[in-house]
């Protein structure tokens, strides 16, 4: 089945998407119009299910999604570890627990409502040390508190009955927690979007949102559309209203378009190993360290992926590029705002130790699997690969 996409005349790109391969295909088009009501910038997983919700509460409004890249969820919603978390670790009765329980229910609603495959293959959240223990239990009975589902805490007899080379003195299992391909929800919500009425426009960089002064004589579009966005090749559209959704590079979005550039975002990325074929037998379900609440980073953990792989980390470090997913990337405006950061030189002085560890194990593997043995002590460090090619976002106030 193939969806059509319309899109406006600044890009001049129809956007089709066959289903199921998550490729995209660009046609020519003619020019239609250049006005909507609304404009929604950033064409990854927040732009795509914003978009989404606004036309199926606002139906009659005109809406168009730019996106600066020929495809959408190009970036963090296609480098993250795919995990559906069950909301166990946030504060009880703050927005982002509530968020997390009930959109896990709906992510495994909507998948399987329109055939996107996932797993519900469960997280055990593991106490290797016996100060570990105390940590483990305000985590139960925090996320009972937050209604995450089947929660319950387990001995090692019953860790190794659910993951047999997994050793620890007690863990939290939550079999509610999943796996999915993140990029092909956002798709699928692109494909409801466009199915809706909605437009999308692909390479439409935004790079200036202008507030129309005077409208021609006789003309009243400057009332009714009053926002002008400008594109990097010096397009543009007009709109009414304006949701930016812009990922790694929100804070400058919002200062563009004249709100606050706080709080600012600050790119770490994550170095993960990948555990060789042969070896995936040692891990079924997700496997997670108690988090430490001194460091500013979960740790370690092990990931089963939807195309069988399995990951294993990753190690936080400081990027060089906002949109960096290789060691070698790097822009030296990025880097710059980074290190300049009066947040970031608070970070690293609070972690300094941490940190050193963090980029120590990152080039060295041995020092890296050493972590992951805590967990699983049949692993060596000739059963696992590296690759670097997430890319996780940090907001410091």
């Amino acid at each position: 089945m193939v969806v059509g996409v319309r899109v406006v005349s600044a890009a001049s790109l129809l956007v089709r998407r066959s289903k199921g391969s998550g490729a995209f295909r660009v046609d020519k088009v003619r020019r239609k119009h250049d006005s909507f009501d609304v404009a929604i910038v950033g064409g990854g997983i927040v732009g795509l299910a914003s978009a989404r919700e606004l036309i199926q509460r606002h139906p009659k409004l005109t809406y168009i999604l730019l996106e600066k890249e020929k495809q959408l969820a190009f970036h963090q919603s296609g480098h993250n570890s795919g995990v559906i978390h069950s909301g166990i670790y946030y504060t009880p009765g703050s927005l982002k627990a509530k968020l997390c329980v009930r959109g896990a229910e709906l992510s495994y609603a909507y998948c399987e409502k329109k055939g996107i495959p996932y797993k519900r293959c469960g997280k055990l959240i593991v106490a290797v040390e016996p100060e570990e223990i105390s940590r483990l239990k305000a985590l139960y009975e925090r996320g009972l508190q937050n209604n995450v589902r089947d929660l319950k805490l387990i001995d090692e007899k019953e860790i190794r009955e659910r993951e047999p080379y997994c050793r620890g003195l007690m863990a939290l299992d939550s079999p509610n927690t999943g796996i999915v391909d993140w990029r092909e929800v956002a798709l699928s919500y692109a494909k409801d979007f466009c199915e809706m009425g909605g437009t999308i426009a692909t390479q439409f960089e935004a790079t200036d949102f202008q507030i129309t002064k005077e409208s021609p004589g006789g003309c009243t579009d400057g009332l009714k559309f009053p926002i002008t966005i400008k594109s990097l090749k010096g397009t543009a559209i007009r709109c009414s209203y304006v949701l930016t959704c812009g990922g790694l590079y929100s804070d400058r979005l919002s200062e563009k378009s004249g709100c606050s550039s706080e709080p600012r975002i600050v790119p770490f990325r994550g170095d993960y190993l990948v555990l060789k074929p042969e070896k995936h037998y040692l891990v079924k379900g997700n496997i997670y360290p108690v988090p430490d609440p001194n460091f500013p980073f979960l740790g370690v953990h092990f990931t089963p992926r939807m195309d069988g792989s399995v990951w294993l980390g990753p190690n936080a470090v400081l990027a060089f590029k906002r949109e960096g997913y290789n060691v070698f990337d790097f822009d030296l405006r990025d880097f710059t705002d980074a290190v300049c950061y009066s947040g970031v030189q608070k970070l690293v002085l609070r972690n300094i130790a941490f940190g050193v560890n963090e980029m120590y194990r990152g080039i060295v593997t041995h020092a890296q699997v050493k972590q992951l043995q805590r967990y699983i002590p049949n692993l060596n460090a000739d059963d696992v690969m590296r690759v670097c090619c997430i890319s996780a976002e940090g907001r410091l106030e």
